[in-house]
C-alpha cells in the first residue's frame, strides 16, 4: 500500500484528478492524505469535495482555513470575502451530505506505524505531539457538538500564545490559528499570524514554526500546507507541500510510506499570483 500526501488544492479539480493519474493512485491499495483548503480560489470546489468524499477511506483530509470558512458561511457566520466556490457549494442539491462530510473532517491526523502527521500550517513550539493531538481532538469534538457557537469564535488572531490555562472560545481560536493559519513565530514562541511572506523576506524577529529553536515536536515527522510562498520544501522532518497550484504554481504530492523525490505537477493558474 502506497501513502501520498498531496498539497492544497483550493478548487482545482482538474489538477487533483491529473497528479493522481501521474502517481498512479489506485484507492482500492493506496491511501490519499491532503493538507486541507479542499475548496475556495479555484474553480471547481464543489467538485473537489464530491471527489474526495467519493474516494471514502482512501482519503483523509485534514481542515484548512478555507474549508473553516466554508463551513462557518454555510452556519451563518462567516464574514468578509466570499469566493464564488462557496456559493457554488451551498447551492448544491447534496450540499447538507457535503457540509456534514466536511464538519466531520479532522484538525489533525497522525499515524504512528507510518511515523507522520498532518497538518494545514503549523504547530507552536510549546506544544508537543501528545499536546497537539490533544488539543486538536477538544476542537473537533467542540466543532461536532456546537458548530455554528465554534466557528463564529474562531476568527480573530488572539491570544497569541499557548498557555494550558487557556479556555473556552479562546482556547479553540488558538488551537484552530495554530492547526489552521500559523507560518511564522517569534523567539518567544508568540504566533505571527498576520505574515505571510517567504522566509527570506520576513522581519529578523519572525522564525517559520518548523526552525524554532526550542521546537517540542522536532524530530516527529510533519507534513502541512498552507504556505505557497514557500512552496515545495523539506526541512527538519517537515514537509511543505504547498507549491500554489492555485496561483499558477504547482500541485504536489509525496509518498510517505517510503523514500521517493516528490512528483510535481506544474499547473496554469486560476488566480492572480500572490501570498496564500
Amino acid at each position: 500500500m502506497a501513502v501520498y500526501a498531496v498539497g492544497d488544492v483550493q478548487g482545482c479539480l482538474g489538477e487533483l484528478v491529473a497528479l493522481l493519474d501521474r502517481i498512479r493512485f489506485d484507492p482500492a491499495t493506496d491511501r490519499l492524505w491532503l493538507t486541507g483548503d479542499l475548496v475556495n480560489r479555484g474553480p471547481d470546489s464543489l467538485g473537489v469535495l464530491r471527489f474526495v468524499r467519493g474516494l471514502g477511506a482512501a482519503a483523509v483530509s485534514v481542515l484548512g482555513n478555507h474549508d473553516l470558512h466554508l463551513l462557518a458561511v454555510a452556519f451563518g457566520q462567516g464574514a468578509g470575502r466570499q469566493d464564488p466556490g462557496i456559493d457554488q457549494v451551498l447551492a448544491a442539491p447534496d450540499r447538507d451530505e457535503l457540509l456534514d462530510w466536511l464538519l466531520a473532517r479532522p484538525l489533525l491526523h497522525s499515524d504512528a506505524a507510518l511515523g507522520w502527521t498532518l497538518i494545514h500550517a503549523g504547530l507552536p513550539p510549546d506544544w508537543d505531539l501528545a499536546t497537539a493531538i490533544s488539543c486538536a481532538r477538544e476542537v473537533e469534538s467542540a466543532l461536532e457538538r456546537d458548530p455554528a457557537s465554534l466557528l463564529a469564535g474562531m476568527y480573530g488572531d488572539e491570544p497569541q500564545r499557548w498557555s494550558s490555562s487557556l479556555a473556552g472560545v479562546a482556547r479553540y481560536r488558538f488551537v484552530i490559528n495554530c492547526l489552521t493559519r500559523l507560518r511564522y513565530v517569534d523567539a518567544q514562541g508568540a504566533v505571527l499570524l498576520r505574515l505571510k511572506g517567504p522566509p527570506q523576506q520576513a522581519p529578523s524577529v519572525a522564525i517559520p514554526w518548523f526552525r524554532h529553536p526550542a521546537r517540542r515536536t522536532a524530530g516527529e515527522r510533519i507534513a502541512f500546507g498552507h504556505w505557497s510562498t514557500l512552496g515545495l520544501n523539506q526541512e527538519a522532518g517537515t514537509l511543505c507541500l504547498d507549491g500554489g497550484c492555485v496561483w499558477g504554481g504547482s500541485l504536489c504530492a509525496a509518498r510517505l510510506d517510503r523514500d521517493e523525490a516528490p512528483v510535481v505537477l506544474h499547473c496554469t493558474g486560476h488566480q492572480v499570483p500572490g501570498a496564500d
